[in-house]
């Protein structure tokens, strides 16, 4: 069975890019600039960013389904970004070194079932909650901060 993870949509976010620092602080949001290889997740290119990208740190709902299940987290967007991730068959490298939750949803937004896996584990994970047909979807978060980290869906 195929699956296929895809990073964030960047125009939702690209009215942030650029904005002065107090006019991000009117959004709920924070600049950042990476100061090391890892622990800046940007959720569009599904990558970290490196040292001396900036980032913008914000407030997403991952979860807008009506349903108990709502969820709201901040992520990183890498500031500038415009390729989304997309992929099939494909772990990105930003959750292959992490401990991630990893959540399947059924159609009516219920978790029906879930796991968690060190990254390098992911696709295991995946194809086994994948053989359960109740299973529409999966979100896959950082177990470890909570951050929304992409979608799964079958291919």
């Amino acid at each position: 069975m195929n699956y296929r993870i895809t990073g964030l949509d960047p125009a939702p976010f690209q009215h942030l890019f650029g904005l002065p620092d107090e006019e991000l602080s009117r959004h709920g949001a924070r600049r950042y600039t990476a100061n090391a290889d890892s622990g800046f997740p940007d959720r569009i290119e599904m990558r970290d960013a490196r040292p001396g990208e900036t980032l913008i740190l914000l407030n997403h709902t991952s979860q807008d389904a009506d349903s108990p299940y709502y969820a709201r987290h901040a992520i990183f967007v890498r500031e500038g970004a415009t390729e989304r991730f997309d992929a099939i068959n494909t772990i990105p490298a930003v959750m292959k070194t992490r401990l991630l939750s990893i959540r399947g949803f059924s159609r009516e937004h219920m978790i029906i079932d879930a796991d968690v896996a060190e990254g390098k584990d992911a696709e295991g994970c995946i194809r086994r909650l994948f053989e359960n047909t109740d299973i529409a979807y999966l979100h896959v978060h950082n177990a470890k901060q909570g951050c929304f980290s992409g979608l799964v869906e079958r291919a």
